[in-house]
C-alpha cells in the first residue's frame, strides 16, 4: 500500500548538483522517519540523510555541508538536495520510510527501514 517513487537521477560532472525526489503515497507520511539511503556496485548499502516527523534531521558525515534532507508535507514528496557532487557520490539513491523508527537517524535506518523506492541512479564523472 505504501509507495515511493524516486526521480531526479541523472549524470552531472563533479562540483554539479542534483534534487532528488520521492512522492509518497499510501500513507500520512509526515509521521514517518523518512531518509535517503545509496549504494554503488559491489558496496554495502549506506545512510545519507534521514528527517523525522519533526524536522529534524540526520546527515552521514560524508555529505554533511553538501546535501540537504526537506520535505514538503502538502505535497506529500520528500527531497535531497546535493551540491559539490564528488564521483564518490555515484550510485543508486533509494528514498525509504519507517513509521516508528526511533531515533530517526543515518545510523538506525541503515540498518533496516520498512519501506524503500525502486532507486534513482546518481553518476558523478571527474
Amino acid at each position: 500500500q505504501v509507495q515511493l517513487v524516486e526521480s531526479g537521477g541523472g549524470s552531472v560532472q563533479a562540483g554539479g548538483s542534483l534534487r532528488l525526489s520521492c512522492a509518497v503515497s499510501g500513507y500520512t507520511y509526515s509521521n514517518y522517519c523518512m531518509g535517503w539511503f545509496r549504494q554503488a556496485p559491489g558496496k554495502w548499502r549506506s545512510g545519507v540523510a534521514t528527517i523525522d516527523s519533526d524536522g529534524s534531521t540526520s546527515y552521514a558525515d560524508s555529505v554533511k555541508g553538501r546535501v540537504t534532507i526537506s520535505k514538503d508535507k502538502d505535497k506529500n514528496t520528500l527531497y535531497l538536495q546535493m551540491n559539490s557532487l564528488k564521483p564518490e557520490d555515484t550510485a543508486m539513491y533509494y528514498c525509504a520510510a519507517d513509521p516508528i523508527l526511533y531515533p530517526c537517524t543515518v545510523l538506525a535506518g541503515t540498518s533496516g527501514m520498512d519501506y524503500w523506492g525502486k532507486g534513482t541512479l546518481v553518476t558523478i564523472s571527474s
